[in-house]
């Protein structure tokens, strides 16, 4: 078996669990921090660490709800892992949430999953292969210029008086999920999607690589793009477009010192 048949494979056996737990209620708490943490994340979590790592005993591991490991560090392959990404949408009974799965080697992701279960949506890819929603190829969108252009982003963010040159009209919307954010420009849905607060290795791998294989263009704020299993797995921003787009935001962002932020 593949990696990605063997990811496609447990993050579907992952998003029905994830279904039927939040059908039959959930439990929550806080993690250190405020944000909410439910018990069907922690049982995704604890279903895909054992599937996977029985499968693949010599991969790293690298997730959300698992405490982290330096031994991946030393591996030549990690999974890395978000079981619920869009927590919020989650327990709120709104259908944009995903799992979240990919195969990292030498940094970059060479398999990924992301499943949105309530919304019957698999988004896949292999290295070299392309992505694919349930099965069929995907691309994204033609969109050459910002004006009028479907974002995903926080709307605020783009009418603040402080930018140097006022973003043009775009329909602007929001979807919890990262992942799923990247994968609706990938398959043409959206034409960008911009974050400018830090995000975490498992919020990105799996969508990265569906990213690019579709041909839409992944990276932070600054252009630079990502590398997976570093010590500390958070990134700066994110910025995803097609070819087109993403050099003008670009150079509507990059200039932003984040780190006095």
């Amino acid at each position: 078996m593949t990696d990605l048949d063997l990811i496609l494979e447990a993050a579907r056996e992952a998003g029905e669990l994830a279904l039927r737990m939040r059908g039959a209620g959930l439990e929550v708490r806080s993690k250190p921090g405020g944000s909410p943490v439910t018990d069907a994340d922690l049982a995704v979590d604890a279903l895909l660490k054992a599937r996977l790592t029985a499968a693949r005993p010599d991969y790293g591991w690298l997730s959300e709800e698992t405490v982290d490991d330096p031994a991946r560090l030393t591996t030549d392959r990690q999974f890395v892992v978000d079981p619920i990404d869009g927590t919020v949408a989650y327990l709120k009974n709104k259908p944009w949430f995903a799992v979240s799965v990919a195969v990292v080697e030498a940094g970059r992701p060479v398999a990924g999953v992301v499943l949105a279960p309530a919304l019957n949506e698999t988004y896949a890819a292999a290295a070299g292969a392309g992505a694919t929603l349930n099965g069929t190829a995907i691309a994204p969108g033609d969109a050459v210029d910002l004006e009028d252009a479907s974002m995903l982003g926080d709307a605020a963010m783009f009418v603040h008086p402080a930018w140097p040159t006022p973003w043009p009209a775009m329909r602007v919307e929001s979807r919890n999920s990262i992942a799923y954010r990247i994968c609706l420009v990938a398959a043409g849905a959206f034409d960008a999607a911009i974050a400018l607060t830090p995000k975490n290795e498992w919020d990105l791998a799996a969508a990265d690589l569906i990213c690019t294989e579709a041909g839409a263009v992944l990276t932070d704020h600054r252009g630079d793009s990502f590398a997976y299993n570093r010590p500390v797995p958070l990134v700066p921003s994110l910025v995803c477009a097609n070819a087109a787009l993403h050099p003008l935001i670009l150079a509507r962002v990059g200039h932003i010192d984040l780190s006095q932020r």
